[in-house]
């Protein structure tokens, strides 16, 4: 059997994409990285090109970050892949499935119609109706369709008057102008990243926050912690994770005071958080779950 050819899309000299690469690499002598800015497809000579390479000649093709920041150009770049799927590429995960996962309010609207327990929500593009919301939560956290890590987001709070709101509101409509709002929960200084391979469950890492903000991540200060969650809240985790059907994946979960929610099934899991949390080395098993699927 030849050696499998196998690239990895992300972004070049980032760790979670370098390790992967090393991880596939060190299995299969082969190493190709590819930053989704620089392929261009042909769909007349039916070719999906990042320099010298065809990607729709490779026997897979693994999705480890698809673009630093999320916009709706990111669904774009998501669609050049069906360029290679169509060729007969085994995409990590199948591009249909990532894109229903980089909009938030897509990825929302499955968790909410499969059952999945949530933040209260309220999606509206009408700023009265946002300030409504705003009031009946107390206070909301209010963000962007399309991001990662909570960037772009900002707590807006009923304790003050309707028109420093009506300001605060009308300012992230500028830049939101479908407003994704959700009631502000106590999250107990921490929430958690469930990560799943193949559909199996793995382990859980917490995210600890480690100052005054707001949110957990590690941008914001966070650290990683090893977490052992009820069978209950794997369970919910399991069925979120379902909907969607990731290669490889983490459901983002908090503790509440009502029970534990879910925040988001990601389109693309954390290494970082695999590793430092629970110890694991997502990308050796990631590589080891890819190379079975083709060999």
């Amino acid at each position: 059997m030849k050696p499998l050819k196998i690239g990895v899309i992300g972004i070049p000299g980032k760790w979670s994409t370098e390790v992967l690469a090393d991880a596939l690499e060190q299995r299969t002598g082969f190493r190709l990285v590819m930053d989704m800015a620089n392929v261009s497809a042909d769909l007349a000579g039916r070719t999906l090109r990042a320099g010298g390479n065809d990607l729709c000649e490779l026997d897979g093709i693994v999705v480890k970050k698809i673009s630093q920041d999320y916009s709706p150009a990111t669904l774009d770049r998501i669609e050049l892949l069906r360029l290679a799927e169509n060729a007969g590429v085994r995409v990590f995960t199948s591009p249909e499935k990532i894109i229903r996962m980089i909009d938030r309010l897509a990825c929302t609207m499955t968790l909410s119609n499969g059952g999945i327990p949530m933040p209260d929500t309220v999606v509206t593009e009408n700023v009265e109706e946002a300030v409504d919301a705003v009031k009946g939560f107390g206070e909301a956290v209010f963000k962007p369709l399309y991001s990662t890590k909570a960037r772009g987001m900002c707590v807006i709070s009923s304790d003050q008057p309707k028109a420093s709101m009506l300001s605060q509101v009308s300012e992230f409509k500028r830049d939101n102008p479908m407003m994704y709002i959700q009631r502000k929960l106590n999250l107990f200084g921490r929430d958690y990243g469930m990560v799943f391979l193949g559909g199996n469950y793995l382990g859980t890492y917490a995210r600890v926050a480690q100052n005054s903000a707001w949110n957990t991540t590690i941008n914001s200060g966070g650290r990683y912690a090893l977490h052992e969650p009820p069978e209950s809240t794997i369970e919910i985790a399991c069925k979120a994770e379902s909907l969607f059907n990731m290669d490889f994946t983490t459901v983002d979960v908090a503790d509440t005071e009502e029970g534990p929610i879910v925040f988001e099934v990601s389109a693309f899991g954390g290494f970082k958080g695999a590793k430092e949390g629970i110890g694991i080395d997502a990308a050796s098993l990631y590589a080891d779950y890819v190379i079975k699927a083709l060999s």
